[in-house]
């Protein structure tokens, strides 16, 4: 839910607790099935992480979920976030839930002008909001001001006239709602210029890779790619020193079958996608049956086109 609404995130939720009702039938689950069910909602390291941790569960620690802020810690792909939900909201123990709402009320209310992705603000913020927590009702406490912080305090033109904390907010006092929370920015985004082949032989059978590096879309599949400095015309990518290299059998047609760059933006880069379809009289052994394609786990970028293609 970080980066969408609740309506197009709960399709995904329900069939993935119908597929996975327990910690055991994930634990026993292959991991390109759950990317596959994953598909669409990026963010796949959580996915894998689900996997893993499920099996570390149902393993190591015979099936017993763990039950306070330390032992969530340990949990691969579980941070301060995720263990103090979890800890306070099921198990009542006195820790503080500090979200993106959460930061923008408290900086707001006591006028902080600290920034929030800083080193020193992160630890402040937090140590405040330990301090702002009743001695009952833990859960309750930091799921209504992460709410409070996502229906009244919001990031844009919040009506601080009907707020029921306007009397003490200090943003609001000095006229600086929409100054805080301050945020550092520190993501420098890359452009990118992917070029996707996609290959289909005269016996329908086409080309998918595994990612297995780190980075992006680790451990789902797509066309064999070549990253190019810019966009490339269809007779500059002939004479492309990393296509010859790929191509290795009689090419019949190259055509490219988006007339514009698709963009795909992401936290960190903007991907500007080429598709080119490249018929040929035959592919090697570990080519696939165009029929497959839709078994294998594949980015949301790959899952349109193949769709747009009709395969």
């Amino acid at each position: 839910m970080q980066q969408t609404q609740i309506a197009q995130g709960l399709p995904y939720y329900e069939a993935f607790i119908n597929k996975y009702p327990t910690i055991y039938e994930l634990a026993n689950a292959d991991e390109e099935a759950v990317l596959k069910l994953w598909q669409g909602l990026g963010y796949y390291s959580r996915a894998r992480n689900l996997n893993f941790t499920a099996k570390h569960i149902a393993t190591n620690l015979k099936g017993k979920f763990p039950e306070n802020y330390s032992s969530l810690l340990e949990l691969k792909g579980v941070g301060d976030y995720t263990a103090s939900a979890i800890a306070s909201i099921c198990y009542d123990e006195q820790t503080a839930v500090v979200d993106g709402n959460v930061y923008r009320v408290l900086s707001r209310f006591f006028g902080i002008e600290t920034p929030i992705n800083s080193s020193q603000g992160i630890k402040y913020f937090k140590e405040l909001a330990q301090t702002l927590l009743p001695k009952q009702d833990v859960g309750n406490f930091n799921q209504a001001i992460m709410d409070f912080g996502a229906r009244q305090c919001k990031p844009q033109s919040p009506d601080c006239s009907i707020c029921p904390l306007n009397d003490g907010c200090i943003a609001l006092k000095n006229n600086q709602v929409n100054a805080l929370p301050v945020k550092i920015n520190k993501v420098k985004i890359t452009k990118k210029h992917l070029n996707f082949i996609v290959f289909i032989s005269e016996d329908g059978k086409t080309i998918l890779e595994k990612r297995t590096k780190k980075g992006i879309w680790k451990n789902l599949y797509q066309f064999p790619l070549i990253e190019t400095k810019k966009r490339i015309s269809l007779k500059n990518f002939l004479m492309n020193d990393n296509f010859k290299k790929l191509i290795g059998v009689k090419i019949y047609t190259m055509t490219l079958f988006n007339d514009k760059e698709i963009v795909h933006k992401l936290s960190h880069q903007h991907l500007y996608t080429s598709f080119w379809i490249v018929n040929v009289d035959r592919l090697s052994n570990d080519s696939i049956s165009t029929s497959k394609i839709h078994d294998f786990p594949v980015p949301i970028l790959i899952s349109r086109f193949i769709d747009a293609f009709d395969f």
